[in-house]
């Protein structure tokens, strides 16, 4: 803990000071253009990957990068999409998974996950995903899991496309959305291009998007 307390006295003492006019700008409000949604993982910082400022990305991070389906209860991941659309209205929404992803490792593995019922809970929203991944064969393990990450990218897009805001959005052309897998190792992001359904290189094809 003591690192941490120390990274944000020299954030205090050397980069605010430097910044101060940039938190001053962004001190009564804020104007994102995209919504990023990520897993949690420690390995994935979504500013840092996409070289933003403070306050140019409305950012979810959770276990799995998963979007529920609108449903009668919306939960937090539900009403932060609401109030990214419609009160910071963002033009653009990301789903990110990464490689080496752990809930979809845990998917891909059947693991036992009874000793973390609230996960177990959470990670039924990647069903459609794991159901697709399971009605093939792969020849090992860890192409399981890569394509795990690459389906439950899009079956939370599938997801997000259920929530009102968002669905009156794509009607009107005011969003984008788009799908991302960013590999940890190499640093690549491959997006997910609709009119091939597939991931291809997003620094080779910087204007694909999914829809």
């Amino acid at each position: 803990m003591q690192h941490i307390i120390e990274g944000f006295l020299n954030f205090q003492k050397d980069i605010f000071p430097q910044r101060k006019e940039l938190f001053r700008s962004l001190a009564s409000s804020q104007n994102p253009k995209a919504l990023f949604i990520s897993c949690s993982d420690s390995r994935l910082v979504p500013e840092l990957v996409t070289q933003q400022e403070p306050g140019q990305l409305f950012v979810i991070r959770n276990a799995g990068n998963i979007v529920p389906s609108f449903g009668p209860e919306p939960g937090g991941v539900s009403a932060t999409i609401e109030y990214a659309v419609v009160a910071l209205g963002v033009s653009d929404i990301v789903i990110c998974g990464h490689s080496n992803c752990g809930a979809m490792k845990a998917i891909a593995a059947a693991q036992n996950l009874e000793p973390m019922p609230a996960v177990q809970h959470w990670l039924r929203y990647s069903d459609a995903a794991k159901a697709v991944v399971d009605k093939k064969t792969w020849a090992n393990e860890t192409d399981k899991v890569n394509a795990m990450v690459e389906e439950n990218v899009i079956a939370q897009l599938n997801n997000i496309k259920t929530h009102p805001s968002v669905a009156v959005g794509l009607r009107n052309k005011s969003i984008r959305l788009h799908g991302w897998v960013y590999d940890i190792e190499s640093g690549v992001i491959r997006t997910l291009d609709r009119e091939s359904n597939t991931f291809i290189s997003l620094a080779e094809n910087p204007g694909a998007y999914f829809e």
